[in-house]
């Protein structure tokens, strides 16, 4: 027995990882079974007792221009445990010898150091806190080590996450054998994932087709698309337990992590953030809505070929197959994802997603590049629009109100009348000034009264 400890029991994961493990056993290709650590008091894992720990994922969307809808039903699940409720239960499993695998998604902020944390507590402290109280669990049994693979969305998340623990090592004086320990015999592996997951219905029509589809009542039925990449650090012997190949998602082991950062940030995320305010602006809801939309996809497209795969990797065929694949998922009529969901921090997205791909557009042509700067355009044109209620902010566009989420400096800076082009300067938003760009700000400028008369740039 293979055995995985998962902290996180949220639809993602399950959508994601578990079921990818639990393809393993019916495949015949190992004997794995997952143990779910809720991380946080927040939640309850009533449905899990009410349904024996199993539950439907229904993967729906578009594979080779034809709509798929399959159900897959989920048991690998051992364990759901409490830990703020059973902390033995818990600790138990840091002596079990079958333990291999650590997974966490604990959000972005999920990986990070309190020097305020004491080893003698648990609720309240981080991640990472709790898992080097766990690790050294494990070292005092006498035990090996494992491979911690945590999804996170940060860049090097596995690095972050040892550097993390070590700081707790010395923070709590913890001993010179278990660094040694920790060093030596840990894998921390950094990993990218790739799947749309939606979760739960919301409406009643899907829960009741999906009930229908499953052949009974599942409240913890999620659903996914049907494209899934999980890009793994090869390290140590993780070959014997994390296998290769298309086993529900694509597994991958590599020793570049990088490029497959890059690629998904750039292609993917990328495009998102650059098509989401133009498609707001012009009456989009949907990235569907988009992508159907004889304008706002040949957007999508132009703006990849030109100005975004160019610059992702030299092997431009690989690129532009991934972005292929992409805009077959973005044509998913399934997921029903919400522009306004995915233009939460539209700011800080821009600048981690799109600016790389700007300023080496900017750098292999001497000049800014068009698209993007359109994208950006339309962005500046949502923001410098926002208005305060009551604590929230909001912005007028085609389909109607909408409430835009950033940070609130950004946000009470454009809701005072705040200047873009002085925006645009800001080092501390943007990590530089975009002004210096030669005619940027000047393009910026007279695209966004343009966008404001109502004239459409795409």
């Amino acid at each position: 027995m293979i055995k995985i400890l998962q902290y996180g029991e949220g639809n993602f994961l399950r959508t994601f990882v578990d079921l990818y493990f639990d393809t393993l056993n019916k495949e015949g290709l190992g004997e794995y079974s997952v143990n779910i650590v809720k991380p946080i008091t927040f939640g309850s894992l009533e449905r899990f007792e009410k349904q024996n720990n199993k539950y439907h994922i229904v993967l729906r969307g578009m594979e080779k221009g034809a709509e798929v809808e399959n159900v897959y039903k989920v048991d690998c699940l051992e364990k759901v445990i409490d830990p703020f409720v059973n902390y033995s239960a818990y600790t138990a499993l840091a002596t079990d010898p079958e333990l291999k695998i650590i997974v966490s998604n604990t959000t972005e902020a999920g990986i990070c150091f309190n020097e305020n944390d004491k080893m003698d507590a648990f609720d309240g402290i981080t991640y990472p806190a709790k898992l080097t109280k766990f690790l050294f669990e494990r070292f005092s049994a006498g035990l090996d080590g494992l491979y911690l693979l945590p999804v996170e969305l940060i860049d090097n998340n596995a690095d972050e996450l040892k550097k993390c623990v070590d700081k707790y090592i010395a923070l709590w004086n913890l001993s010179d054998d278990f660094k040694n320990w920790n060093d030596t015999k840990n894998f921390y592996c950094s990993t990218l994932v790739d799947r749309i997951v939606s979760g739960y219905p919301r409406d009643e029509q899907t829960k009741a087709r999906l009930e229908n589809l499953i052949g009974e009542k599942d409240e913890l039925v999620s659903i996914g698309e049907p494209f899934g990449l999980w890009a793994v650090e090869d390290k140590g012997n993780i070959r014997d337990y994390i296998k290769e190949g298309v086993h529900n998602i694509e597994v991958v082991l590599t020793k570049n992590i990088g490029y497959y950062k890059k690629r998904k940030v750039r292609v993917l995320n990328g495009s998102h953030t650059n098509l989401v305010p133009a498609g707001l602006i012009l009456g989009a809801v949907t990235v569907y809505d988009c992508m159907v939309d004889e304008k706002l996809s040949a957007f999508v497209e132009n703006t990849l070929a030109s100005e975004i795969i160019p610059f992702v990797s030299s092997d431009a065929k690989a690129t532009t197959a991934f972005a292929s694949s992409v805009k077959d998922r973005f044509m998913n009529p399934f997921l029903n994802h919400q522009l306004v969901s995915i233009s939460l921090n539209s700011i800080s997205k821009w600048r981690a997603r799109v600016l790389p791909s700007f300023k080496d557009y900017y750098a292999e042509n001497g000049a800014i590049a068009p698209l993007l700067t359109v994208g950006f355009s339309y962005l500046m044109a949502l923001y410098s629009s926002i208005y305060e209620v009551e604590g929230k902010y909001f912005a007028k566009v085609a389909s109607g109100e909408i409430e835009i989420k950033d940070d609130l400096p950004y946000l009470q800076y454009f809701a005072n009348n705040g200047d873009v082009v002085s925006f645009m300067a800001d080092e501390k938003v943007w990590g530089e000034d975009l002004t210096k760009y030669n005619l940027f700000a000047k393009t910026v400028q007279e695209n966004v009264e343009k966008i404001k008369k109502g004239i459409c740039l795409i």
